[in-house]
């Protein structure tokens, strides 16, 4: 292994790791908080320029922070990805009147696949039946203390955050049982019930933020 391999290396460790350090500064939104930045108008996919308000339905509203490029997202060698999950969910939290929406933050990947053309020919590939958002500068990101793609975050019909973390336990090598937070959160909530675990750690690729 010679020195500029050794060079290369812990530069690229390092940058990792001043990604990691960025995201960890952000204070997350705890359960209970209002959602801010309601009327935050972003770019849609569809040629539609949108803000969390007008998403939001008779029982409440489900933010998803995704991308094109992450494998937690789009699948990978060691797991099939979140993606593939994004139009069932969608269509179970519509039937129980709660709106649904992706969110991409990754400003440092514009040029490299998280851009909107390259968001647009996601959306119709994967046909998406929810809003896809371009959120520049990463603001909503920043505002809701966003870690992950993807990252959860349900609000009832006031935005006050009653589930927020990730949407199963599938990410793990070796799955015992599956654990569907964001189904069993999207169910309780619409039987008027207590969301039993309402707060799960957000699994995924960090996002790409500009300094």
């Amino acid at each position: 292994m010679n020195k500029i391999f050794i060079i290369a290396l812990i530069i690229s460790f390092s940058i990792i790791g001043m990604s990691f350090l960025e995201d960890n500064k952000l204070e997350t939104l705890s359960i209970g908080s209002k959602a801010p930045l309601q009327d935050l108008t972003m770019k849609s996919t569809s040629g539609k320029k949108l803000d969390l308000k007008s998403q939001l339905k008779d029982n409440g509203l489900i933010v998803v922070f995704s991308c094109n490029t992450c494998p937690f997202v789009i699948g990978g060698e060691n797991f099939p990805g979140w993606e593939k999950d994004y139009n069932e969910l969608s269509a179970l939290s519509n039937q129980n009147s709660i709106g649904f929406v992706l969110i991409n933050s990754n400003e440092a990947k514009r040029k490299k696949g998280d851009g909107m053309k390259d968001m647009i020919e996601r959306s119709k590939e994967k046909d998406f039946r929810m809003p896809y958002l371009y959120d520049a500068q990463h603001k909503l990101a920043d505002a809701f203390g966003a870690k992950t793609t993807p990252h959860i975050f349900m609000f009832d019909k006031d935005m006050v955050l009653i589930y927020e973390g990730s949407i199963d336990n599938t990410w793990k090598p070796k799955v015992d049982k599956k654990e569907t937070y964001l189904i069993d959160a999207i169910n309780s909530h619409s039987n008027n019930e207590k969301i039993k675990l309402n707060k799960t750690a957000p699994k995924g690729c960090s996002i790409k933020r500009k300094s």
